[in-house]
């Protein structure tokens, strides 16, 4: 069985209409059943040499878009302490970590919102892809890990709508119609390997989550860079995380990114 651990960057809403970005983004981390529990583990040790080193608290939530844009305000007591640059550089060092883990794989969308005129098909959409690229790759059995010739996929997001997403998933498993990359019409690839519905999980309580927000953010600064990040180098960041990065999800993307 392989978990994916999805999280979002960016809004559903159109440029248009007010919204502050251009792209919305979702990061799906993969890892294997038989991989969870060494990989939670090291995600543990990399939480205890921040605690080490920074003084973060092991049951502090590190989200990254807070450590660096959102001020001080919304960080937990023992991060508000850091001076900025050193919260920059525990999310560079988070971003390592995750680049060193030997079991996982990450699939990333972007989806540009200037060329959607409605923000459910901005939501849908990205989703349905994403969807798509874990059933796709648990398919051709391309994720690191053992590997059955049964391999079945299990979703975890972070809070988001979990009513679109449990029927977006139904939907597809009865109906999926995919465009022939040979044009003229399309097939039914109905989803067959993602089993349950998506299950939500508090980014609070779970380092994997954490794990995804991170890969969502240095995403986010790679493809809309805020001028600080862009300053200190942290729209580069996002190519640190190449080992673990599913290239095989997008054949014109040399880093995987499935661009709509």
């Amino acid at each position: 069985m392989y978990l994916m651990y999805v999280d979002e960057s960016g809004d559903c809403g159109l440029p248009k209409e007010g919204s502050p970005t251009r792209y919305f983004m979702l990061s799906g981390m993969v890892v294997h059943e038989l991989r969870w529990s060494d990989t939670l583990e090291r995600l543990i040790q990399f939480r205890r040499r921040l605690h080490a080193d920074h003084g973060i608290k092991m049951t502090d939530e590190l989200h990254a878009s807070a450590l660096i844009t959102r001020g001080v305000k919304s960080l937990p007591k023992s991060l508000t302490a850091l001076p900025k640059y050193e919260r920059l550089g525990v999310l560079r060092a988070f971003v390592n970590e995750i680049s060193s883990l030997p079991d996982i794989s990450v699939i990333n969308v972007v989806l540009d919102k200037a060329k959607r005129n409605d923000k459910e098909e901005v939501f849908e959409l990205a989703w349905k892809v994403l969807f798509q690229r874990f059933e796709n790759t648990l398919r051709y059995r391309n994720f690191p890990g053992p590997m059955n010739s049964d391999e079945r996929g299990i979703i975890f997001a972070d809070n988001t709508d979990g009513g679109k997403l449990r029927r977006f998933l139904r939907t597809m498993r009865r109906h999926n119609p995919v465009p022939s990359r040979f044009g003229g019409g399309s097939r039914n690839l109905k989803v067959e390997t993602i089993i349950e519905d998506p299950n939500l999980r508090d980014s609070r309580l779970s380092y994997f989550i954490q794990a995804v927000d991170c890969v969502a953010y240095a995403l986010k600064q790679f493809i809309d860079p805020s001028s600080y990040m862009k300053t200190k180098g942290g729209n580069a960041y996002f190519k640190r995380l190449l080992p673990v990065l599913c290239t095989r999800a997008s054949s014109t993307d040399p880093l995987g990114i499935v661009r709509i």
